[in-house]
């Protein structure tokens, strides 16, 4: 049985979505992955174009609320940002927290091209994470 993972963050626009298709991506045989926010708010478009540099399509992912989530129990709950870890402490259906931060993609600003390059970065660091934090 895979075990379970909520990926939060404040806006589910991007770090916690790359999280939950990349840990899909790389070890979906092993783990389910889910992605919420504290606040959610709309997918951000250079995510979606630095997922799809490698293959990855999150052009239906959409922005979803932890509300949705609250009656579910999860093997891992995730946050991804220190605004989530604050506002959510603790999760009614979460067996082991973990906390790791990345850079905001949505703060980034710059020609459209420095703007995919830090998206990029987060991207590859959220990755090269997932395979060192999931075995």
């Amino acid at each position: 049985m895979k075990e379970k993972v909520l990926f939060l963050c404040t806006h589910n626009s991007a770090r916690s979505q790359m999280a939950e298709a990349l840990l899909r991506a790389l070890k979906g045989d092993r783990y389910e992955s889910f992605s919420a926010g504290t606040l959610p708010g709309k997918l951000n478009p250079y995510v979606v174009r630095a997922m799809a540099e490698m293959g990855v399509d999150l052009s239906s992912h959409y922005a979803k609320s932890l509300n949705q989530f609250l009656h579910d129990d999860f093997d891992y709950i995730v946050t991804v940002c220190d605004h989530a870890q604050e506002s959510c402490p603790y999760f009614p259906g979460g067996r082991k927290k973990i906390h790791q931060s990345f850079a905001d993609p949505s703060s980034f600003t710059g020609t459209d091209d420095e703007i995919m390059e830090g998206v990029r970065r987060v991207r590859d660091e959220i990755k090269e994470w997932i395979m060192t934090a999931f075995k």
